[in-house]
């Protein structure tokens, strides 16, 4: 079925929100509404419920986050999870407000408890303690989850979340400080190809497994979430949590990843592990089979996708 419109996209200029804008572009929807932050501070609750009884969308995609890499969870635990619970409060009240049909929340593979069986399954959500250098933003994505599943128990809604693997892909950030992995590994790799240099330091052991999903394959599996019959979509609704994995159904290790992206970049130097950084969660693979038993599944192979990422740098870094 198609997605009722007016369709707001929060979010849009990010890694996740730009990708749906293409999609939606793509699939032909017209009404589709964005605002940038100088126009709309999500964290501004007042401003946002305005904005809704103003633009009365009938499908809501909740993109907009503040997002970063471990040394960025690290350092500014507070700005985490301060403006994530902000933003989720406020859009997802002033959805409800609105009386938005359908809203898909976006939260994060993150949310898992880090000692968790593998693959995880979404029923695997508050069983354990969490990874301790992310724990502010993946509490504040769980309280996210929680409003969903709230508001469809108290009010009837139906609202969904989303947890997408470690994603990547055109329109990520490259800066060293809040990048995720792939686009960090391809600035160094890349810099230290055309400076010259024979070594690259990287954090860690490379000893993690992790899974990579380019974002235009989440973007088709939000899509394709939203456009359910309405029998299909009110399952996921009722179910507690109401959410759904969304990954690639493979991992490799960091060396892994490090040894496939110097491939594609040219880099064949020495790389020097820092095993006084930290490595994160040893594991994280999403069991994707709800979202496969629907009818979807991803298409963009993880070396087409980091050689197109590369490109998206190499244009970015030209400009």
């Amino acid at each position: 079925m198609p997605l009722p419109e007016p369709v707001y996209v929060a979010g849009h200029t990010g890694l996740v929100g730009s990708a749906l804008l293409r999609k939606l572009r793509a699939a032909g929807y017209r009404e589709i509404i964005t605002a940038s932050r100088c126009d709309l501070d999500l964290a501004e609750r007042a401003a946002v419920e305005s904005f809704f009884r103003k633009i009365r969308p009938a499908t809501v995609f909740l993109a907009a986050a503040k997002v970063g890499g471990i040394l960025a969870n690290s350092t500014h635990p507070a700005e985490f999870i301060s403006e994530n619970l902000a933003i989720e409060l406020n859009v997802i009240q002033a959805a409800y407000g609105a009386g938005v049909k359908r809203l898909l929340f976006f939260g994060s593979s993150c949310i898992y408890p880090k000692a968790c069986p593998q693959p995880i399954r979404e029923e695997y959500l508050l069983t354990g303690t969490l990874e301790t250098t992310n724990q502010a933003y993946a509490l504040a994505k769980i309280a996210g989850i929680e409003m969903c599943r709230a508001h469809n128990l108290q009010y009837g809604t139906k609202y969904i979340a989303v947890m997408p693997t470690n994603l990547y892909g055109p329109g990520d950030r490259y800066d060293l400080e809040n990048s995720h992995v792939i686009p960090a590994l391809l600035r160094k790799m890349h810099e230290a190809r055309t400076g010259g240099r024979d070594s690259v330091n990287l954090w860690g052991t490379g000893s993690p497994r992790r899974e990579f999903l380019h974002v235009d394959d989440l973007a088709d599996a939000s899509v394709f979430l939203m456009r359910l019959p309405a029998e299909s979509y009110d399952a996921l609704a009722r179910m507690n949590p109401p959410t759904v994995n969304v990954g690639a159904g493979k991992d490799l290790t960091i060396a892994e990843l490090a040894a496939l992206m110097g491939e594609v970049v040219g880099f064949r130097a020495k790389i020097h592990w820092d095993r006084e950084k930290p490595d994160g969660t040893e594991r994280k693979l999403l069991d994707s089979s709800r979202i496969r038993a629907l009818g979807w599944s991803p298409s963009i192979a993880l070396r087409a996708g980091i050689a197109a990422t590369y490109r998206d740098y190499l244009q970015e870094v030209s400009r």
